[in-house]
């Protein structure tokens, strides 16, 4: 082989190495940003469970005094 072609195949390589690199890194991203979101949405939902069990918590709280200082 001459040295042009030589040349041409290391190109070669070089592009369909980068293309390679490219891909991965936007799969690992799409892994990423998908699971961010996956945590913001389990977080949001504990959130949720913490705010209606302090609620359910704080009425049956009220309700007990209320009773009590009625008695």
């Amino acid at each position: 082989m001459d040295n042009q072609t030589n040349k041409n195949n290391q190109q070669n390589e070089n592009t369909v190495t980068e293309g390679i690199k490219n891909t991965a890194g936007a799969a690992f991203h799409t892994v990423h940003s998908a699971l961010e979101t996956t945590e913001n949405v389990a977080m949001n939902a504990v959130d949720g469970t913490a705010n209606a069990i302090n609620k359910l918590t704080n009425n049956n709280k009220d309700k007990k005094q209320n009773n009590s200082n009625n008695q």
